[in-house]
């Protein structure tokens, strides 16, 4: 997932995002929570059911961000940046924005969010024991406490993306000291598993137990399960295609230009006109700036006649570059972290080239294409 929703914080210097899907799924435990006290404890009030439920869901939700933290930590132990937490409607994702370099780094990795969920159970089960049956405190620790347990087993599932998938492809890889190929095994285990989880489902909505809710939420999962798997393999397909080459290998040498007095409508029809999306700004000569069309975006359409290029371009200090060498992979990482979609390539004071996002999926179409051909 792209950085995305509202961000709400950081936490060891790591952003955390609410994604607009969690605020449905905040609400629908929060409702569930409250049917389901209610049925217990008939006795309490609507007042006291809410107040437990949102409570309950508040400190659900912090349990997963815990699960993620405990990833995130382990993976800046091995120097692994993490460029975001986000919570959604399936829980949450830690935003690691590269793979671990061995097997055992990604073992460690994976396992920390089970294991803090074990954690997490474990104390909430110890506060239970020590409240009184059926209080307030007691009902609330105790659901905490499966819940965690549940979130942790159903993790350790050895289905990818899950963390028991991970946990999963990180032995094949030590194994086989393969990654492309534990990548692969890990994940159609993962789409067998969803799979199976998505049959579930349709078995529990229209089987003889006629449970549709629970029904829908197994087919969700798993429909999640299977995009996530898919969509990991690949993102490592594409990782070996790229494998070998550089910045010059993918850049566009013949980087388009603008004139820093440029409007930006005539800006706007000029990207319109040839479909860049990214441009070098010169004066006389020489590179001053470069102009993105997201910062043509940001600017309202009536101010377009009256604002030039300069006012809201990016000025050369402050332009992201690479250099020729760079390896692509490292290149699309750093544009990655940054949230940019291009990066110029620069040598001295030149500017040699611009590399894109399509560039690079251009590079990966191709050489998986020829890789198809050859059989390699």
């Amino acid at each position: 997932m792209r950085r995305s929703g509202i961000k709400i914080g950081r936490v060891f210097g790591i952003p955390i995002f609410l994604h607009l899907s969690w605020f449905l799924i905040f609400l629908l435990i929060a409702y569930s929570l409250v049917y389901e006290f209610g049925a217990r404890y008939p006795q309490w009030t609507s007042r006291q059911l809410w107040s437990l439920a949102v409570l309950t869901s508040v400190l659900f939700f912090g349990s997963v961000l815990f699960h993620e933290l405990s990833h995130s930590v382990v993976a800046r132990h091995y120097r692994i940046p993490v460029a975001s937490i986000t919570l959604f409607f399936f829980g949450g994702i830690a935003s690691i924005t590269r793979d671990p370099d061995r097997a055992g780094q990604e073992f460690l990795i994976a396992a920390a969010g089970p294991f803090s969920s074990y954690v997490l159970a474990a104390g909430f089960f110890l506060i239970a024991m020590a409240t009184p049956d059926g209080s307030m405190p007691n009902v609330l620790t105790t659901w905490l406490a499966d819940t965690n347990a549940l979130l942790a087993t159903f993790n350790l599932l050895p289905g990818f993306p899950l963390d028991g998938g991970r946990i999963f492809r990180s032995i094949i890889w030590g194994i086989t000291k393969n990654y492309s190929r534990s990548t692969r095994i890990a994940s159609r285990i993962g789409q067998a598993i969803a799979y199976a989880m998505m049959a579930l489902g349709v078995y529990l909505a229209f089987g003889p137990l006629h449970s549709s809710i629970n029904g829908a939420w197994f087919i969700f999962l798993g429909w999640f399960l299977l995009t996530a798997a898919r969509q990991s393999y690949v993102q490592v397909a594409a990782q070996s295609a790229l494998q070998g080459l550089r910045a010059a290998d993918v850049m566009t040498s013949d980087a388009p230009t603008v004139a820093r007095d440029l409007s930006l409508e005539e800006y706007a029809r000029e990207t319109a006109r040839t479909g860049r999306r990214a441009h070098l700004v010169v004066s006389d000569g020489r590179l001053v700036g470069f102009m993105r069309i997201e910062a043509l975006q940001a600017v309202p359409r009536e101010d377009w006649p009256s604002t030039s290029v300069q006012a809201v371009m990016i000025s050369r200090e402050k332009l992201p570059w690479t250099g020729p060498d760079e390896p692509v992979l490292g290149v699309l990482e750093r544009m990655r972290s940054a949230n940019v979609d291009q990066l110029a390539v620069i040598t001295g004071d030149n500017v040699v080239g611009v590399v894109t996002r399509d560039s690079i999926l251009r590079a990966v179409q191709t050489r998986t294409e020829l890789g198809h051909v050859t059989g390699g």
